[in-house]
């Protein structure tokens, strides 16, 4: 009997694992070829172009050494924030529940923490444009003391990450603590458990609320537009992200799929009380938030404005004043 029991529970974990792998790797293509598409009125990429040929395509590409100061830590950082969601993924499912504090909203915030931090260390640690050195010098100009040292262009998608991590992050955190705040307790467990017996959290007046802010927390962890101020065009190479070259930039393209589903799973844990198992019939559920999150914020982001700095402050801080009336209003 006990060796079936751990016979299931490995093959829940695994199973559950690879159907998110394989379905984050669509997510992206669906957002882009089903709604921005289809808004746009354009034809679009094949669904399968964002999220599974580009990763494939640049697997082929050419590995270069990258002009960087670190350069094996520069190029280990896209698996850091890979390796950050499949832990996250990893303790939602109900057969890790047994790891007691890994499996609670801190290490989850934790977690997510370490995938923000991924793209300031992303910008900080790059000296090129696709980790190669540019044929000028590439140097921020400006009327600066002589004493004070140079600055790359790569810099600024740093500072706009440290920017991004330092106020964009709060709905989604404060969000997580919705049902922390109703369940009594940061264990996934208790807040699963909680659900079975009382109802979704979703269906409370605080749970829409806390679902509310954990959306727009969702598009900021995302850099959706219009909180895409990390990949802002003004900084002419888009952030991070288009500074890796070959398999390195596959596992950015990877990592936001599995981040989407990942994000979704959560959701479904914390406000409906059903973890992702790929031997129970919740992991439809799981796969259905995953699906119409990407949907709904391609929706959003078509007909809303790009945000800069001035917009993108109040927004973060009013959404966030409306997830603490949600945990307020939870212990009523």
């Amino acid at each position: 009997m006990e060796a079936s029991s751990i016979l299931y529970s490995i093959s829940a974990v695994i199973g559950t694992l690879i159907v998110a792998f394989f379905v984050g790797l669509w997510l992206p293509g669906i957002e882009r070829k089903f709604v921005h598409a289809r808004i746009q009125q354009r034809i679009g990429p094949p669904i399968s172009s964002p999220g599974f040929m580009a990763p494939l395509k640049f697997f082929f590409k050419e590995t270069i050494i990258p002009n960087s100061p670190l350069p094996r830590l520069y190029n280990a950082l896209p698996l850091v924030g890979l390796l950050s969601i499949f832990f996250i993924l990893l303790f939602l499912i109900p057969e890790m529940y047994f790891l007691g504090a890994l499996t609670s909203v801190i290490a989850i915030v934790g977690l997510l923490k370490v995938e923000e931090v991924v793209y300031v260390f992303m910008g900080s640690l790059s000296r090129s444009i696709m980790s190669l050195r540019m044929p000028f010098p590439d140097i921020v100009k400006g009327a600066k003391h002589p004493d004070v040292p140079r600055s790359f262009l790569e810099d600024l998608s740093a500072m706009r990450a440290f920017r991004l991590i330092a106020f964009g992050s709060f709905p989604i955190y404060i969000a997580l603590f919705v049902p922390v705040a109703m369940a009594g307790s940061i264990f996934l467990s208790d807040i699963v458990a909680y659900q079975q017996t009382q109802g979704p959290i979703l269906f409370t007046l605080a749970g829409a609320l806390g679902a509310i802010v954990f959306f727009i927390g969702y598009m900021i962890l995302l850099n959706e537009y219009p909180f895409a101020i990390l990949k802002t065009k003004a900084d002419v190479i888009e952030g991070p992200y288009m500074e890796y070259a070959s398999k390195y930039r596959s596992y950015i393209y990877i990592t936001r799929g599995f981040l989407m589903f990942t994000l979704g799973a959560m959701f479904s844990v914390l406000f409906l009380g059903l973890p992702p198992n790929i031997l129970s019939w919740s992991i439809l559920v799981n796969i259905a938030v995953a699906l119409i999150f990407p949907i709904f914020m391609a929706i959003f982001s078509a007909f809303a404005p790009i945000f800069t700095f001035k917009q993108f402050y109040p927004v973060a801080a009013g959404v966030s004043l409306l997830g603490v009336l949600a945990i307020v209003v939870a212990f009523f």
